[in-house]
């Protein structure tokens, strides 16, 4: 009880109705479809109705070029049928940390969070504005959206000095990876890819494409949507026994050329958003053990890792390889210097999928149900209490990252 009160002091936002959709090609699906679904099933998952909402923070990248909608905010009017406030930002996190500060503000009681993207049918129209998202530099000097995340694992690579055998294990760690992420969703009824695939798959994909990462090394374009009801602590605690807080928010930037940035080996605004979040918190790293990283490519999940201060630096992909050094008999977790961490248990952007405005809400999604111990698929298993979980997101190629951390009671 003291713990719940020190929380209502501080007007902590707490998650008590979470809801998405499946994530992957939904070709015959509107976007009202997508974010329809996900926003119901949020509102029935905290026992609330559409008139009980204070407000509204949706996000989306790209739904004015791909569905030619104008202002998001009142296309959500519409859907709604209210004349609350709404905002549309471009990320999940954005969005999420908007609402945060209105309930932390005591301005708002309950108010409705929401990401959708349409991207699979209309990838060809919007492949040049991706890559704008990521760096205008690396654009106009003709690489893709997925060049960036090979430059960084070569800046990795010579930074930390790794060379012959251990480069070999490095390049098989990374692909054990997207393994991992590919089994996790199996199990995630919402997942774009519930299929396996084995290391071989991963290793000729990268032979084919002659380059250091490959197909599965990346994660998809996906159509989906998610949404989360976000309540002030009092209001919370009228609605379930079992919130959820957001104990701390953070997010940080860095320059949007990444040639320009002093570190190439990691991302900047990824370490200072966790440093501010776990102060925020209040919490110790070394309690959390459940995270959903920005796993664009195996790289970022590997590089996350040493960011976030889960590993240290140029240690990651050791960890790694240790953990990964039998895969028949792997448990599902990282052992990082004895401190066990379930990384994308619902399979991560890799093998859930990747609608870049709703990503975030699946993330959040996914640590919710772990906490209140719900999981449908993967479930976090130690010897002790789940009690904290990790979410980053990034815009860009970590020009901007958010960091999350949520709690239990």
């Amino acid at each position: 009880m003291e713990r719940v009160s020190r929380f209502m002091e501080r007007e902590t936002p707490a998650i008590i109705g979470v809801g998405r959709t499946k994530f992957g090609e939904r070709f015959e699906e509107d976007p009202e479809d997508l974010i329809d679904e996900a926003g119901l099933m949020a509102l029935d998952s905290a026992g609330i109705e559409r008139r009980d909402l204070d407000a509204c923070y949706i996000s989306d990248y790209f739904l004015q070029l791909t569905n030619k909608i104008g202002i998001e905010e009142g296309f959500m009017s519409q859907l709604l049928e209210m004349h609350i406030p709404i905002e549309k930002v471009r990320s999940f996190s954005s969005a999420l940390f908007n609402a945060c500060h209105s309930i932390e503000a005591g301005k708002y009681d309950l108010v409705l969070v929401g990401g959708v993207e349409k991207m699979t049918d209309r990838l060809d129209k919007i492949r040049d504005d991706l890559m704008l998202l990521e760096d205008p530099w690396s654009y106009y000097a003709g690489c893709t959206p997925e060049s960036n995340h090979e430059l960084m694992l070569r800046e990795y690579i010579k930074k930390y000095g790794i060379t012959g055998d251990s480069l070999e294990r490095l390049k098989v760690a990374l692909a054990y990876i997207s393994v991992k992420n590919h089994r996790n969703a199996v199990k995630n009824v919402y997942a774009h890819f519930r299929r396996e695939i084995d290391l071989n798959r991963v290793l000729k994909a990268r032979e084919s494409a002659h380059k250091p990462l490959g197909l599965y090394d990346f994660a998809p374009i996906s159509d989906g949507a998610s949404a989360i009801i976000l309540a002030s602590p009092r209001v919370a605690k009228e609605y379930t026994d079992t919130p959820i807080y957001i104990l701390g928010s953070a997010l940080s930037t860095d320059y949007i050329t990444y040639p320009s940035r002093e570190d190439r080996a990691g991302f900047l605004a990824t370490r200072i958003a966790m440093e501010k979040a776990l102060k925020m918190a209040k919490v110790d790293i070394k309690d959390i053990h459940l995270a959903e990283l920005y796993d664009q490519s195996t790289v970022l999940e590997m590089i996350s890792l040493e960011d976030l201060g889960f590993s240290r630096r140029g240690r990651a992909w050791l960890d790694l390889a240790e953990s990964f050094r039998n895969f028949d008999d792997f448990e599902g977790f990282y052992d990082l210097d004895g401190h066990i961490l379930y990384v994308n248990t619902n399979g991560g952007l890799k093998a859930d999928g990747n609608p870049l405005g709703a990503t975030g809400g699946a993330q959040v999604y996914e640590v919710f149900k772990q906490l209140r111990g719900e999981a449908d698929g993967v479930k976090v298993e130690f010897d002790g209490d789940l009690l904290y979980g990790c979410v980053q997101e990034v815009e860009g190629f970590g020009t901007k990252v958010y960091v999350h951390i949520l709690g239990r009671d």
